[in-house]
Order: structure tokens, then sequence, then C-alpha cells
């Protein structure tokens, strides 16, 4: 693992986040930046975003829909949900996943982490915001920095051999 680029070997996703830190508006249109370099299939790119910062109003009408075993994800500076224009062949979700992994790497060259949850209201939320098929939220992305003293702990990977089907 040490080959790999540092910001890969760094980044790690918190279970846990500092309620007193904040993401700025510059911040945020980085990571989206960053977001929209991903490639995607025939260049569709079919991923969209809804970003609520701490304090601000979409930030409150998020908040409700994160349920289950994700209530760590409100004290993150960030929530964003994770969009998909969904086709027949199922691409658009790939192509998604790859936007928010830009968006991830992005944030660890920041300094700020992300973690990615899918315990939330789809259907609420796509209700609240107007997302219509063929449009469908898939994940949810906390985005801060983690309380002082916390870190990733054991990594555990399987070995790059498991990797190959054959």
């Amino acid at each position: 693992m040490s080959d790999i680029a540092p910001v890969l070997r760094g980044r790690w996703s918190p279970r846990s986040y500092d309620p007193t830190r904040t993401v700025s508006p510059e911040d945020v249109r980085l990571l989206l930046e960053a977001a929209r370099w991903a490639p995607s299939a025939m260049n569709r790119q079919p991923w969209r975003f809804i970003v609520g910062i701490r304090g601000d109003q979409t930030r409150s009408r998020l908040e409700p829909f994160v349920v289950g075993r994700s209530d760590w994800a409100l004290d993150a500076a960030a929530l964003v949900v994770n969009i998909c224009e969904s086709d027949e062949r199922g691409i658009g979700f790939y192509d998604l996943g790859d936007a928010v992994a830009h968006m991830s790497i992005q944030a660890e060259e920041m300094g700020l982490h992300v973690r990615q949850f899918g315990s939330f209201d789809q259907q609420g939320l796509a209700a609240e915001f107007g997302i219509e098929a063929p449009f469908v939220p898939v994940t949810m992305a906390a985005i801060g920095v983690p309380p002082a003293g916390i870190g990733p702990g054991v990594r555990d990977r399987v070995d790059v051999d498991e990797l190959l089907w054959i």
C-alpha cells in the first residue's frame, strides 16, 4: 500500500465529526468542481447534488431525512445528497460513484473527510426537493473534520489477490 498516492493512502471515512467546524461556500464549490471533472459514460455526467452547509436553509430541510444509524452525520459541517439520473443499464450509478470518489479525494486534499451513507428517508427527501424520475437520490455524504483525537484506526482491506475474479 505504500506505493499508492498519499492522498489515497490517507483517505478514511470518520463516523463522527466536530460539530464546531465549518466549510465555506468556496470549499463546497471546489468539491463540486472535483466531482464535475469525473469521467462518465458518453460524457453524460448523470450526477446532481444537493448541498446543505450547517446553518443554512437547505441543511435545515435535509436534516429531518437523516434517519436510522446515521445520526452521527448531523455533526458534519455539510451534508450532500448524491443524485443520479438512472438509465436502463445502471451505468449512471457507476458514474455517480466516480463523481463522489473525486469529491472525496478532493476533500482529503483540503483536510476534510467524507463518509457516504444510505440510511436516509429517500422518498421523503425526494418529495421535499422535487426529485422525480429519471433522477433518484442514491446516497448522502457527510463532510467535515473529525473531533480532535479521532483517527482512522485499523483499516482492514481484502488482499489485492482477492480482488481478481480468476
